[in-house]
């Protein structure tokens, strides 16, 4: 058995042997690059040394059960299993292969020993700094020990709660063992092909130190940056490096001081970052992906030590054609940035009525990346009058703000095609352009035609025969035909009889608040009462807040029921409940709940995801929280003080505007104007209820079809069918899908991969990320700076709920989350003041916070992680900052009264 492979008889196709590092060092080393000579002790050599032993198995099976948080287990497990391969015998032959490649390459050298895992630092995951390395190792006795000890480090505590969290079995992984010659450098770094913060994919990103790259990965020292494009230094940021590690020949490393002639001055010349970064594409080109490259200068020769994909970069969405674009992401104007299964992009790519030629079921201008949607605005920006009006926006809104950015950085005017751009644009939103000469003007005769107080009923007429005719129509189709059918409706959403005449009243609305705005503005000279906003009428995402606190009511008075809702699980619900005291009563309210809302829930814009009516405990903690935090009726009483406040406001701003000249014509004015907002801004909810509804039909049927699959054995799960598109979805019925098990199987593990990883707002084409510019002016230092979109100022302890499930808020808590879709509306009758990391001044939280009087401030970016639970804040949502006022453990104040 082979139990040695030489870097120059070894690559890629080596990594079930040697691990990913050594095949990449094999590689590297046939392709010509300076490369240290080495070799790889084969995975042949740990797996031989640990089948002596007859603890192992037993080992890995305990250690499988644990969970990555049981740190106490892991600890014990680790400790356990690292000594007990340090006392297994090393064969003799294989002790023998390794004494001889030794002694073929120098016994007299200093070696640095490594490991090399056959599952590290693949495409999808990166183990770096799992696994320990072993410098100057000397002779033979010292040689073999650090071989067990590279054994050994494949059950450090880091590298066992590493592999559980990503899914890596610990009884599949092995280890090769790297043996290469030592190098003592003059400087080192690490280079990434591509920039590791903006993600720009054609920048090269260096660092740079003397000595070697330990003193800055340590924090010792800070290195030089260097970034170089189209072989230009672009930027250079030197570093005062008074120090540096270098490594001693006789073996050990020793920290020197930097003479300071040399301290301020560039760690490489320009000559050697251009040349260095040269190497790094060569390098880039030979693996393919993006790479993050170890690397070392002596004297005026490089060595490369290392090089693996870079795991963390976002990956860039597809153009349509090879121009440089620009991709602003949908999931964050719905609030809703999680990542999203195939079928739910598939269903959005069909909705969506822009850019699509006639043979195109989906659009073109809606484009997928990282398993999130993102519309293609190139064709828009394009045009520098567009881009002007984009600039010249005053609106506060995180993702506007990054747009922005990308705007002003140049790259789409100077790279936007010479001639065409305006038929460009035109044929790629003609039918937004269509869409708007009528909707636009549909709104205007609502404001200055329409009767105010009939246009909660006109809106929201007639879509439910709609829906129920095409669920009687899809009936009299079956198979392929069925998924076309639901194509063809997805195509026509937006018409009048859908969803484009709420829609229609959503834009009279914000046309309307915009007009009464500048009117006050010019009239008064003050900015619109926001207590306007309060407990308007017919907003159906608040009523279903408001039907939450009843079945809360209903359940403080049922003991029995309570206390089985706080043990309860999805799967037998209802069964359970047949035994409990009360149901009756708990169940009469719950039922009439579900039939209005039973189709809505967390991230409900992806029709793959979970609903309220299949999964009841998902609400049970707003229900249990909302019995803590609230007095009987209290929500209600909320509501109707809400609704006083704003009558209140209204009639002093009429009055006011009465006793100005011309002051009877200014407040009828006013009055008239006032009646359209207060009746349309509870409408800007009602088009997410249409789709909501239509997306539980729709996915009811997948469901069916789905079960089918199963059936004939297509499918292994019925939520398999998430994982195809439409189009699929008909191949597969038509069988013109081979394969589809191993498709739903990769699908999956591109879920895995990017569901963790953040959404940008704008991204271009180059890979670039631009984030936005967050300020204000009001903030004391160190606060959380956001948006604020519902005025106010609370005080409260922080609770942080990432999904559903965890919010059971307690009494004056404040609810911090990553987002707040219509599914999280049950949470807002207990929060007293709103954080969130995403969102703007018309997204669904905001609306509702303002209805609510809910002191909120949006865009808080890592709300989630830089705020814990218990911390003491004040919400300040007039100025759109969060300030921390107690850290966890100091002594305790007495919870402040938000201002409405």
């Amino acid at each position: 058995m082979n139990y040695i492979s030489y870097f120059d008889q070894t690559n890629r196709d080596s990594i079930s042997s040697v691990g990913v590092k050594g095949a990449h060092l094999g590689e590297l080393t046939q392709a010509g690059f300076p490369v240290p000579p080495g070799f790889c002790i084969t995975v042949n050599a740990y797996q031989q040394t640990l089948d002596k032993s007859t603890r192992m198995f037993d080992f890995t099976e305990n250690l499988s059960k644990a969970e990555p948080e049981q740190l106490d287990s892991i600890q014990f497990f680790s400790e356990m299993i690292r000594g007990h391969i340090l006392t297994l015998p090393m064969d003799d032959m294989i002790e023998s292969e390794i004494i001889h490649a030794w002694e073929q390459l120098g016994t007299t050298e200093s070696y640095a020993v490594r490991s090399s895992a056959t599952v590290e630092d693949l495409p999808t995951a990166s183990f770096a700094g799992q696994l320990d390395t072993y410098l100057h190792v000397k002779g033979k006795e010292q040689l073999l020990n650090t071989v067990k000890q590279c054994w050994a480090s494949l059950f450090t505590d880091r590298a066992i709660i590493y592999r559980a969290k990503n899914g890596f079995d610990h009884r599949s992984v092995s280890l090769s063992v790297i043996v290469q010659k030592m190098v003592f450098p003059d400087v080192s770094g690490i280079l990434f092909t591509a920039d590791p913060v903006t993600g720009h994919r054609k920048t090269t990103s260096i660092d740079a130190g003397f000595g070697i790259g330990e003193a800055f990965v340590s924090g010792i020292v800070t290195p030089d940056l260097y970034k170089v494009r189209d072989n230009q230094i672009i930027y250079k940021q030197i570093s005062s490096k008074d120090k540096g590690i270098f490594s001693k020949e006789e073996g050990g490393t020793e920290i020197k001081e930097i003479s300071t002639e040399l301290q301020d001055t560039q760690a490489l010349s320009d000559e050697k970052i251009k040349e260095l970064a040269n190497i790094g594409r060569e390098i880039e080109q030979l693996f393919g992906p993006e790479q993050d490259i170890e690397w070392c200068l002596c004297g005026e020769q490089f060595y490369i030590l290392q090089a693996r994909p870079i795991t963390s970069l976002y990956p860039v969405p597809v153009g349509r054609d090879q121009q440089y674009r620009i991709f602003y992401s949908v999931g964050h104007g719905q609030m809703m940035t999680d990542y999203m299964r195939p079928l739910g992009r598939s269903v959005w790519k069909t909705m969506f009525p822009y850019g699509k030629t006639t043979n195109q079921t989906e659009s073109a201008v809606l484009v997928e990346a990282g398993g999130r949607l993102f519309m293609d605005i190139s064709e828009f920006l394009y045009i520098k009058q567009a881009r002007q009006k984009i600039l010249q926006n005053k609106t506060k809104d995180a993702s506007l703000s990054a747009l922005k950015k990308a705007i002003l950085d140049g790259g789409i005017e100077k790279r936007a095609p010479k001639r065409g751009t305006l038929r460009k644009a035109f044929q790629t939103y003609k039918s937004m352009i269509g869409f708007l000469t009528k909707v636009i003007p549909r709104s205007l005769k609502v404001i200055y035609f329409e009767n105010p107080d009939l246009i909660q009923t006109r809106a929201k007429s007639g879509y439910q025969s709609v829906l129920n005719k095409y669920k009687d129509e899809i009936a009299h189709y079956s198979g392929a035909d069925r998924i076309r059918y639901i194509q063809k409706l997805l195509g026509t959403f937006f018409a009048p009889k859908c969803f484009g005449k709420a829609l229609t009243y959503t834009y009279a609305g914000f046309i309307t608040l915009s007009i009464l705005e500048k009117k006050i503005e010019k009239w008064l000279h003050e900015k619109l009462d926001p207590s306007i906003h309060k407990s308007p009428p017919g907003n159906v995402t608040s009523e279903m807040g408001l039907m939450v606190g009843n079945i809360a009511d209903v359940v403080r008075d049922l003991p029995e029921v309570m206390e089985y809702l706080k043990t309860a699980d999805h799967d037998t619900f209802y069964l359970g409940l047949q035994s409990v005291p009360g149901r009756d009563d708990f169940l009469t309210s719950w039922i009439q709940f579900m039939e209005i809302y039973g189709m809505r829930g967390p991230g409900e814009i992806d029709i793959t995801r979970t609903r309220y009516r299949e999964a009841p405990m998902t609400l049970i903690p707003a229900i249990l929280g909302h019995i803590q935090s609230n007095d009987p009726s209290e929500h209600w009483e909320r509501f109707k003080r809400g609704e006083q406040e704003a009558n209140e406001a209204i009639d002093n701003l009429l009055t006011r505007l009465k006793t100005l000249p011309g002051g009877s014509r200014k407040a009828k004015k006013a009055s008239k104007l006032i009646r359209i907002f207060r009746n349309t801004v509870g409408i800007r909810e009602f088009p997410k209820y249409i789709m909501t509804q239509y997306f539980d039909f729709f996915r009811r049927v997948m469901i069916g079809e789905s079960a089918t699959f199963c059936q004939q054995d297509l499918l292994e799960q019925v939520e398999d069918i998430f994982y195809l598109s439409l189009d699929e979805i008909i191949a597969l019925q038509e069988d013109r899908l081979p394969d589809v098990k191993k498709l739903v199987q990769s699908r999956k593990e591109h879920e895995s991969r990017y569901q963790k990883m953040t959404t940008p707002h704008v991204i271009t084409s180059d890979g670039e990320i631009f984030t936005p510019e967050q300020s204000s002016e009001h903030a004391p230092p160190g606060a959380l700076i956001g948006i604020p979109v519902s005025a106010g100022v609370a005080e409260g302890y922080v609770k942080v709920v990432r999904c559903l499930e965890e919010g059971q808020l307690n009494k004056g808590e404040i609810l911090v989350a990553p987002y707040t879709d219509p599914g999280w509306t049950p949470l807002f009758q207990s929060a007293k003041g709103l954080v969130t990391e995403i969102g703007g001044l018309m997204t669904h939280g905001s609306v509702v916070a303002r209805e609510y009087g809910i002191p909120t401030v949006v865009s808080v970016e890592n709300a989630t992680t830089k705020l814990k639970n218990g911390q003491y804040i004040r919400v300040d949502g007039t100025n759109g900052f969060v300030e921390i006022l107690r850290d966890v453990g100091e002594e305790e104040v007495e919870v402040g009264e938000g201002a409405g």
